[in-house]
């Protein structure tokens, strides 16, 4: 039987960025996961936080190149990796120098959010789709970790979907309660809007782009939902459970791989 595909998606993973129980589990369930007989690749932003020569990132010249179009503007889409010998794990970085240069992920110095956040996660997450087409890799579950990759979903399950790669990719998204708390613009939907979705399928973040409204839009395209942490927010879980998702529960922070594992394999039965 072939080996079954999991793409990891995640907004930070520790040994780029600082330990947190959110960057600690991307750095480690795919790992536990390929030694559990699983094929993994791995995705994050390249932060301008991230030390390239440290962690010895390089571009990979086949794979950039491209142009993604954001609010009516090109964006070079340049894609750097890095390996983690001691797991053999591969980390891929989606990089643009007007979204990831900032010494910051989501905030300056003074707390005030960046207000091309919106751009950016939609450049993110067009820019993992477009890339993995690139490596002709076909996964088979897409966990998505942390607000900032939940368009991921949309546009795997919209834009992408007749494309044979994705047609039977199953989404999985991690909640987690890192909030941001600006609401995102007024036109955030028509940003968003691209080919093969329709206004209905942004309908949740049509009037007001929030945290919880991202979360809900994530959780409406998602096939099953993970709680990241012990306590998630709870409209957001009822939310999860009112449209019958099925809901992996808070694993704790050691021996959760197989709780993992079984869950990706029952959404693929």
């Amino acid at each position: 039987m072939e080996k079954a595909k999991v793409l990891y998606v995640s907004q930070e993973i520790a040994k780029y960025l600082p330990d947190t129980e959110m960057s600690l589990v991307s750095r480690y369930l795919p790992q536990y996961i390929q030694e559990g007989g699983k094929e993994i690749r791995c995705f994050m932003p390249r932060y301008g936080l991230v030390n390239e020569r440290r962690n010895q990132l390089h571009e990979v010249i086949r794979l950039s190149g491209m142009n993604l179009i954001i609010n009516d503007t090109d964006h070079p889409l340049i894609i750097k990796v890095a390996s983690i010998q001691a797991a053999r794990l591969q980390v891929y970085f989606i990089d643009n120098d007007d979204f990831f240069q900032r010494k910051a992920l989501f905030a300056d110095d003074d707390g005030v959010e960046f207000d091309d956040n919106e751009d950016r996660m939609i450049f993110f997450a067009r820019g993992v789709l477009e890339t993995v087409k690139k490596l002709r890799w076909s996964p088979d579950i897409v966990h998505c970790i942390g607000w900032f990759s939940a368009l991921v979903p949309i546009y795997l399950k919209k834009t992408f979907y007749e494309d044979p790669l994705f047609a039977h990719a199953k989404v999985v998204y991690s909640l987690y309660n890192n909030e941001f708390s600006t609401p995102f613009s007024k036109n955030f939907g028509e940003k968003v809007h691209f080919d093969g979705i329709s206004e209905s399928d942004i309908a949740t973040v049509a009037t007001k782009a929030d945290w919880i409204a991202i979360n809900k839009l994530v959780i409406e395209q998602a096939d099953g939902i993970v709680c990241g942490e012990e306590q998630v927010n709870e409209e957001l879980l009822a939310y999860a459970k009112k449209l019958g998702k099925p809901i992996l529960p808070y694993q704790g922070t050691e021996n959760y791989t197989n709780a993992y594992s079984e869950f990706y394999d029952s959404l693929l039965q």
